[in-house]
């Protein structure tokens, strides 16, 4: 077995700890996993992404374009530019929400992210889309939408654990005052 994962999104997304979760999960399992992030201007709202390959054989954390199993977008137009790294078949789960970028904003740009889904969906086979803004709500916190989007991958057999198993991980990892809050969004039901 092996995987190739690309989380991506902008800086405060929690795309970091959702890398860190699914490397220490796969470890657990006795799986073997490298990963990088590419974190640059994070703080500003940046891009940040996240590679992850897990199973045997493995020599390096990056992959090249076309290799991607997933795709974990947390902001529409990142996974966008993420997608020359996703493989034929290959299956992108993508947050509806944009995050407006800076340049769009001193621009007056109107970013509402909509171009961005309707172009992953003629161009990919298997897109899950995720309102993310949606679920937070209903969660009543702004801050668990990298559960959410971990929950919904895991959900939908892109990843090769169990939402039990990420859980597992996460009790070990995350703050106790966060434990059941994270997991009510790695819960969540789409």
């Amino acid at each position: 077995m092996q995987s190739n994962i690309l989380i991506c999104g902008v800086g405060g997304q929690g795309i970091v700890l959702t890398s860190k979760l699914i490397a220490a999960t796969a470890m657990e399992h006795d799986i073997p996993v490298m990963s990088a992030e590419t974190i640059g201007m994070a703080q500003k709202g940046g891009s940040v992404f996240s590679f992850l390959r897990l199973g045997d054989d493995i020599y390096c954390p990056m992959f090249p374009e076309k290799t991607a199993d997933i795709i974990i977008g947390f902001e529409p137009a990142e996974a966008v530019r993420m997608l020359p790294y996703l493989k034929d078949g290959g299956q992108v789960v993508v947050n509806t929400h944009p995050i407006m970028p800076v340049t769009a904003t001193l621009s007056g740009s109107d970013y509402t992210g909509r171009e961005m889904i309707e172009y992953l969906q003629r161009n990919v086979k298997n897109v899950l889309l995720v309102d993310g803004t949606k679920a937070c709500e209903e969660i009543g916190s702004p801050k668990v939408l990298n559960m959410i989007m971990l929950g919904a991958s895991v959900r939908n057999d892109v990843l090769p654990f169990s939402v039990d198993d990420i859980e597992e991980t996460m009790k070990k990892t995350v703050k106790p005052q966060f434990v059941e809050l994270n997991s009510k969004a790695l819960r969540y039901a789409l």
